[in-house]
């Protein structure tokens, strides 16, 4: 069942036509926005009616630190899951240690260069990845404190990666049109490039006191295991509870380390999670008019579908028809129960949740959470109950 898409697609179409005229009632806009510096025209909800919670309102909270900004680059990655990470840290040893972004920025970039060298070019060379190749550089470079290493160049204050991107992406396509396939030679070419925008991480370094290496520091100060974490997806092109692959660009290095369970499962383990004292790292599809900075809020708006038709089959239709797709990542850091709906609390380190009341933070609603939201990454801890499913598999 699980694959036959096409036994259900009809009828769900039906069924969406036919509702769609109930919520006419209902007001949306098109606004003007500004994203990475470039005027576009969003087509957004009105929330005048919408009742939502205040800040205040999240009493249950995990420790975290204020949300940063991700300036012009696509490491909403690196920034949800390092984020992630630091809460992490504080839940199980009491530190406040704040984490490099990109530390794992510049070795992601490394090991994308080396795999598209592996590939002869077929492999996608982009910002974006995913919240397990975080743990993966980690348990593979290591991990410093932001202090020691904040890829910044001395007098810069923002990040923007655009140039230091496009002479990487540049020069990869250049090697991939000659056949220069000598891996030595290209990631000495990429780490230049990478050094020149943004300095050479260290391999030693003063922290409180003591020498560290980033491998000595993740073990001995931050007591950080990579292999603590899963990775979780709901779909229906693959079985449920067996691994798979998360198929989408991001998933550069196509990781079949993905549990795939079912959406009830899904909500219920992120839901549990947080309430137990486990944040989340989370992603998916912000790209929706029910998503909206002004109003800290992402809903999913009655006029797209009704809540109570939210379920496997509309939010698989929607990976389907690719009007969900994955484009950012974020940090699940708080819980309530308000106006009869789950409610939780985004930090997040895009422009947009900095245009509201509350900056850097989301309120995301159980319907955006079930819809939209495609994967997330929690301590194996709190995931205990799915977990069993897969271990004869």
């Amino acid at each position: 069942m699980q694959n036959k898409l096409h036994f259900f697609l009809p009828a769900l179409l039906i069924g969406i036509f036919l509702t769609g005229p109930i919520f006419a009632q209902d007001k949306a806009f098109y606004e003007k926005k500004f994203v990475w510096d470039k005027e576009r025209t969003i087509f957004s909800a009105d929330f005048d009616k919408v009742k939502k919670p205040k800040l205040e309102d999240f009493k249950t909270q995990v420790f975290h630190f204020a949300p940063v900004h991700q300036d012009t680059t696509g490491t909403c990655w690196a920034f949800s899951t390092i984020s992630f990470l630091e809460s992490e840290i504080y839940r199980q040893h009491h530190k406040k240690i704040k984490l490099s972004e990109m530390f794992v920025v510049y070795w992601e970039y490394v090991e994308k260069a080396k795999y598209f060298v592996k590939k002869k070019g077929d492999s996608n060379f982009g910002e974006g990845s995913e919240s397990n190749a975080v743990t993966a550089r980690i348990k593979q470079y290591g991990i410093v404190p932001e202090s020691v290493y904040n890829g910044l160049l001395p007098g810069q204050k923002r990040y923007t990666h655009r140039k230091m991107f496009k002479e990487m992406n540049d020069y990869l396509h250049f090697i991939k049109k000659k056949g220069y396939w000598d891996e030595n030679i290209v990631l000495t070419a990429i780490k230049q490039i990478l050094n020149k925008y943004m300095g050479q991480p260290p391999t030693q370094f003063q922290y409180q006191g003591k020498t560290y290496t980033p491998i000595t520091f993740r073990d001995e100060v931050c007591q950080l295991n990579p292999d603590d974490y899963v990775g979780f997806m709901s779909t229906m092109r693959d079985t449920f509870y067996t691994m798979a692959e998360y198929k989408v660009p991001d998933n550069w290095w196509h990781s079949k380390a993905y549990h795939n369970i079912p959406l009830k499962d899904f909500y219920k383990t992120i839901k549990n999670a947080i309430k137990h004292g486990y944040s989340v790292a989370i992603g998916g599809d912000v790209s929706e008019p029910g998503r909206y900075g002004w109003e800290d809020i992402a809903i999913v708006v009655p006029w797209d579908i009704p809540d109570k038709y939210i379920n496997q089959y509309s939010r698989e239709f929607r990976i389907y028809n690719h009007t969900t797709t994955d484009d950012h990542g974020i940090h699940l850091v708080g819980y309530t129960h308000k106006y009869g709906h789950d409610w939780f609390l985004i930090k997040d380190s895009a422009s947009s949740a900095r245009y509201g009341k509350y900056k850097g933070y989301y309120f995301f609603r159980d319907d955006f959470i079930k819809l939209k939201m495609l994967t997330f990454m929690v301590h194996k801890d709190a995931a205990k109950d799915v977990l069993k499913h897969f271990k004869n598999k």
